[in-house]
């Protein structure tokens, strides 16, 4: 998968290479679809939600630009998977999922590999972690229409903050936090599961 999916397509970053090698895909899906866990494709997790595909999430996390010392905000757990990869790169992430059932069927699967460098808890995506904050890099992995700016404001000067933006045409976004302005990079098309459902 990490050879033919990834690196053939051009991500580059060893971190990102080996967590990708690291961490167990199928641990993460439904028993259904387990065998079809290293296909490059998005599949089910219940609540509807799904596991993005391998190529998103290796890219996504190369696009956050990780430092193993990066304070990293993941809004939108899911099933842990693209918590994991951040978790083997960096010493602190801290993940915020809306859907109370998925995030504690993430955390179990991240305590059983013996993850200790997360913070978790079950929240309005849209708010961040304002207590934890700021955060040098962030990840979104749902679709919000526009950018939200409780996360932006959560954003160290010089962060990152990679996330598909859009409803029924989403761009995925590399956007640079600078004293006066935000410095944005579209990656082209894309398609999550929308966040409107979190919006307060």
């Amino acid at each position: 998968m990490v050879q033919r999916q990834i690196y053939n397509r051009g991500i580059r970053s060893k971190s990102v290479l080996t967590a990708m090698q690291r961490v167990p895909r199928h641990l993460f899906m439904l028993p259904e679809y387990r065998s079809e866990a290293y296909n490059d494709q998005a599949y089910p997790i219940g609540f509807e939600q799904t596991i993005s595909q391998p190529y998103i999430v290796a890219l996504m996390t190369e696009l956050l630009d990780l430092q193993p010392e990066s304070r990293v905000l993941e809004i939108g757990t899911g099933c842990g998977y693209q918590t994991a990869v951040l978790a083997e790169i960096v010493e602190q992430v801290y993940t915020v999922e809306i859907i109370d059932n998925l995030a504690q069927q993430a955390w179990k699967r991240l305590t059983d590999l013996n993850y200790q460098n997360i913070e978790r808890k079950v929240g309005n995506g849209y708010s961040g972690w304002e207590h934890q904050a700021p955060f040098d890099r962030i990840i979104v992995t749902a679709a919000p229409p526009t950018l939200p700016d409780r996360l932006i404001d959560q954003l160290e000067i010089g962060g990152k903050i990679v996330l598909p933006i859009g409803k029924t045409k989403q761009d995925l976004l590399q956007i640079t936090k600078l004293e006066r302005k935000l410095v944005k990079k579209s990656y082209g098309g894309v398609r999550f599961v929308p966040m409107t459902q979190y919006q307060q």
